[in-house]
């Protein structure tokens, strides 16, 4: 959530990085939260003049009534009376407006950071590293979900019977490759320096509302509506709100956290020929790295997050490209994100696999996840997250780059993991 303070005194710069991520009408929103600000200031003042008003009179019947004057007394005691209900009457108006004011900070999202490209959608993103080479196929190369029929590893059928199309069974070779992937990824982030947790998979309306997913991501979300929580669409969520209402010891930082989480995501209106097989799922598996640190740390950190997460697409064999987002591709929460995707050889096209973002302190805002600076005063953290990894495309891309007619090879890395070589 952006600061009030930001808005009033950087508009210009507010409403220019709104309008680089396309937000609509940026300028007359801001316009439009500064007068209820403003508004809100102005009832706050008359509300505590009047308090202190009906506080000091208060204090002079007191007086009045120990040396015999009365009348005079209760002469005062009905103004503070009237007082304490024009006070009461402010609260209450007051109440309503500081309820506008957070409804309309939570409708606008964070402000790109000053390297962030512009532009619209995807197209506009700028590529910058891309690494291996483009995987040479068998002619009748088949995409991984042909492969998946074919060597009866993975069953949409079987996921659509029990809960709907996007829910796809794992089984055999095919589930001890996602057992592996995601014990892979959890060792090489434990020995990153990151502290694994497993967090609950439901989160409440707090926690959703202290990353971000709401109220940007509603209906998006699935809604267990008879509790009133939600299953996650990240382990982001859970765990950077393991944080909420902190001030963390300087000490302490950065804090690293990774989990292993199953996310939830409805994507509705997405399906189409381009998300066939695993390439989009309701329900898949992730592994997740979050970093809490300090502000003026936090593009370094996440520079490092970046090159960790390509570590690991090296150690897969599998040839990818970073991406940095333009502003009109980016997340609601982002300042600056780098999109990893790899080749996908059978498709012919490049598949999404993470994202490593830094939400400078749009989320701790949010969260109240503040620490204490040298002279002891209170300030907003900053918080990263980066998926390391997303299964899905990566099984898709593990897949389809190292088929060969005898069967698929597994990366050399997994080996280990999985207690076999080659799937068929």
């Amino acid at each position: 959530m952006l600061q009030l303070t930001v808005l009033r005194e950087q508009t210009d710069l507010v409403v220019a990085g709104l309008n680089k991520k396309n937000y609509k009408n940026a300028a007359q929103e801001v316009a439009a939260l500064l007068d209820l600000d403003q508004q809100r200031r102005q009832v706050q003042s008359e509300h505590d003049d009047m308090q202190a008003k009906a506080n000091s009179i208060s204090k002079e019947i007191g007086m009045l009534m120990k040396n015999g004057e009365r009348e005079k007394a209760e002469s005062y005691k009905a103004q503070t009376s009237e007082l304490k209900q024009q006070a009461k009457s402010l609260a209450e108006q007051l109440s309503t407006i500081e309820e506008e004011v957070q409804k309309a900070l939570y409708r606008l999202p964070n402000l790109p950071h000053e390297s962030v490209p512009a532009g619209r959608s995807a197209e506009d993103n700028e590529v910058v590293l891309q690494h291996g080479d483009i995987p040479q196929l068998h002619e009748g190369a088949l995409p991984h979900w042909e492969l998946i029929q074919k060597y009866d590893i993975i069953d949409f059928e079987l996921g659509n019977k029990i809960s709907g199309a996007g829910f796809p069974v794992y089984k055999k070779q095919g589930a001890r490759l996602q057992r592996a992937l995601i014990n892979f990824f959890l060792d090489e982030a434990i020995q990153a320096g990151y502290m694994e947790v497993q967090p609950p998979i439901l989160v409440n309306e707090a926690s959703g509302y202290g990353t971000g997913q709401l109220p940007d991501k509603d209906g998006q979300m699935y809604h267990a509506t008879a509790d009133n929580l939600y299953l996650i669409p990240t382990a982001e969520v859970p765990i950077t709100n393991l944080y909420r209402d902190t001030i963390v010891p300087v000490e302490q930082l950065p804090i690293k956290n990774t989990g292993h989480t199953p996310c939830f995501r409805r994507e509705a209106g997405s399906w189409g020929a381009d998300v066939r097989g695993l390439n989009r799922l309701h329900q898949f598996d992730k592994v997740e790295i979050v970093q809490i640190t300090l502000p003026e740390k936090s593009y370094e950190t996440l520079e490092d997050m970046s090159r960790y997460i390509q570590g690991l697409l090296q150690k897969l064999e599998l040839p990818f490209r970073v991406l940095r987002l333009c502003g009109g591709d980016m997340g609601f929460t982002s300042a600056l994100t780098y999109d990893m995707e790899v080749y996908s050889a059978a498709q012919s096209r490049w598949l999404e696999v993470s994202s490593a973002s830094n939400f400078e302190t749009f989320q701790a805002n949010r969260l109240k996840l503040r620490y204490k600076n040298e002279t002891g005063k209170t300030q907003l953290l900053h918080t990263l997250n980066g998926s390391a990894l997303a299964l899905p495309r990566i099984v898709a891309a593990i897949l389809e780059n190292n088929q060969t007619p005898d069967g698929i090879n597994m990366p050399k890395v997994l080996h280990p993991y999985l207690g076999f070589e080659k799937i068929g």
